[in-house]
């Protein structure tokens, strides 16, 4: 007995492993190893049946044309993986730096427009400047 919910849940859990397989035209063993050389991790249906997302196809992508048409290896495409990952999460924290940053900025920029400090550095004109004895 299949309800709608369930229907809903399945379609959105992901791609089976024999759709996936004719969608790239790799074979299933493929899509296999790369699962236990740790490249994909696709989740499991109640079933244990593979069901691959829009990130794992995307993923998986990248990882077909770094074989197909750069030649790497298995080794040298998690190495790949694995700083594509560190450099998005540099780029995320990066961006939220730069947030706060730029936050900070406006916020103090704002407390300065409120109330002008005395300590504040200032252009002098030379007419009114003097000069210190050595």
């Amino acid at each position: 007995m299949t309800t709608a919910s369930t229907k809903k849940k399945k379609s959105r859990a992901g791609y089976m492993i024999s759709a996936v397989a004719e969608l790239h035209k790799v074979h299933p063993q493929t899509l296999r190893l790369y699962e236990r050389a740790g490249l994909l991790k696709p989740s499991r249906s109640e079933g244990n049946t593979r069901l691959y997302t829009e990130a794992d196809l995307q993923r998986l992508e990248v990882i077909l044309t770094l074989t197909r048409e750069m030649g790497v290896n298995l080794a040298g495409i998690e190495i790949i993986l694995n700083m594509r990952e560190k450099m998005a999460e540099m780029q995320r924290q990066m961006e939220a730096f730069t947030q706060f940053v730029q936050q900070q900025l406006s916020r103090d920029w704002g407390q300065m427009q409120q109330k002008p400090s005395r300590s504040a550095l200032m252009r002098i004109p030379v007419s009114r400047s003097a000069r210190v004895p050595k």
